[in-house]
Order: C-alpha cells, then structure tokens, then sequence
C-alpha cells in the first residue's frame, strides 16, 4: 500500500500514520523527521533547512526531494510506504508522480485529515520536549507530572522554535496556500478522502480506516 496522509500541521497526522504503519507492515516516513534529524546532525541540508524551518516556512525542493527519493529507495519500501507530510505542493506531487513511476509504482490512497485553526494551534503551541531524552508533553493534552521537568529524565523541557504560536500562525498560512491547488488536483482526479480529524486518536484511525478500505 502507497498512501500519503495530508493535513494542516497539528493534525495528528503522524500519530495515525504510525499506527497505520504497524498495522498494515510498511515504514512511516515523515519529512519532517527527516529535516530536523538532519538538523540535528548538522548535516549541510540539515542546517539549509532549519533556517526555514525556525522560521515556520516550506524547505525549498531542491533540499527536501534528494532526501524523499533516498527513503523511497530503502528496501523497507518494497512493499509499500505511509508519507506524512509530502507532498504539500504541486510540484512535489509531480516529482513523487515521477519517482514512483521510476520504481514501477503508483499512489493507492490520498487521505486528508481536517482540523479546524484554532484547534491547531492549541495542539501545536502547547507541545513541550525534553531537553535531554527527547520525550514529548503537552502542557494541556499530556503535562508532566512536575511542570518543566521530564517524568523519566528530570530534565528541562522547551518549545521548539517552530511550535511557537506565532510561527504556528505562519506555518498554517503557508500550507493553506500552498497546498489548496494540490488538495484540488487530487480531489479532480478522484483520489482525495477526507477525514474529520476532531476527536479521539481510535475516533480518527477508524475514520481513516474507513475511507483506506472502502476506497470512500
């Protein structure tokens, strides 16, 4: 199965792609674990796109693609793949369109999580990591028991530059612009599913699985 999981940031996008991903025996491949583990590293397009990221806008192709194509290739996607959050634009598209080509492969189901504005930005702004383990809470949705401080670690917990509310606000805009041709070129080629993504995580997957296995 070859499915791309759409929706504004927030979502919850990757949480159902990672349950998909378990249930159906494919990878998850997120392109934003792929930048910021890239950052992390420092590699030369890690630090390229953690300028545009911090600054809550769209890594440039020309960064993103050569990493999607090399993930694409890994054997652990023979079988088939979940990609969260590509493409966002139309010339993604087209270039993932001729990446699958190039494999022999094509796009099973396009499913688009819907999520109000203001409910994004409430679910992003208050996420919080942690500084020394990495382990994520939500100061609403999942707070820690000691408010700063990691449950398993003790260490200082921070929110990263692009879950501010400000860049928050910038980050929906960008994709809201950018992604509204893309959202109607698949709806034209009868291929989008969209699914209301208010509600618990098992209310949303069994929205998911619905239109994964009904085809809509």
């Amino acid at each position: 199965m070859r499915m791309i999981l759409m929706g504004p940031p927030g979502a919850g996008k990757g949480t159902q792609a990672k349950v998909l991903a378990q249930r159906f025996g494919i990878p998850h491949i997120s392109s934003g674990d792929l930048l910021r583990d890239a950052a992390r590293r420092r590699t030369p397009m890690g630090v390229q796109a953690k300028r545009y990221m911090d600054r809550g806008e769209l890594v440039p192709d020309n960064i993103l693609l050569g990493s999607i194509e090399e993930r694409l290739h890994g054997p652990d996607c023979a079988t088939g793949f979940i990609l969260d959050g590509f493409p966002r634009t139309l010339a993604q598209a087209e270039a993932l369109d001729k990446m699958l080509a190039g494999m022999g492969a094509k796009l099973e189901n396009v499913i688009s999580i819907k999520v109000p504005r203001d409910e994004v930005v409430k679910r992003i702004s208050g996420r919080r990591t942690c500084r020394n383990c990495g382990a994520l809470y939500h100061v609403i949705f999942d707070p820690p028991t000691n408010p700063g401080l990691c449950n398993k670690c003790n260490a200082e917990l921070f929110q990263r530059d692009d879950d501010q509310e400000d860049t928050v606000l910038a980050r929906l805009e960008v994709y809201e612009r950018a992604t509204a041709p893309l959202l109607d070129a698949y709806r034209r080629a009868s291929v989008l599913r969209e699914v209301n993504g208010i509600g618990s995580q098992d209310q949303v997957l069994a929205r998911v699985l619905e239109q994964v296995q009904t085809g809509g």
